[in-house]
């Protein structure tokens, strides 16, 4: 059987810092997720009511749970993930 050689593929070699680097931007981007569906929901949407500083600290506690879960996943799935998906 042939081997498939992809031009722009690139293997990704799991490290400890991959694995921080992954697990920092998924709090990241978490953070500004929860932030953007706060905002929209105490905005425009006018679903509820709360300070800059409750949606801020919501948002943070969100970014919490993705931290405690990318740790967890590490004692969970592949040393050097920050996902408990098998393979990943």
């Amino acid at each position: 059987m042939s081997q498939i050689h992809l031009p722009h593929a690139e293997t990704v070699v799991k490290t400890a810092r991959t694995y921080t680097v992954d697990l920092i931007e998924r709090i990241i981007w978490t953070f500004l997720g929860a932030a953007g569906a706060v905002a929209l929901a105490a905005g425009p949407a006018d679903m509820l009511s709360v300070s800059f500083w409750e949606g801020a600290g919501t948002a943070g506690l969100a970014a919490v749970v993705t931290l405690v879960k990318g740790v967890l996943a590490r004692v969970v799935g592949q040393k050097n993930s920050a996902s408990t998906a098998p393979g990943v």
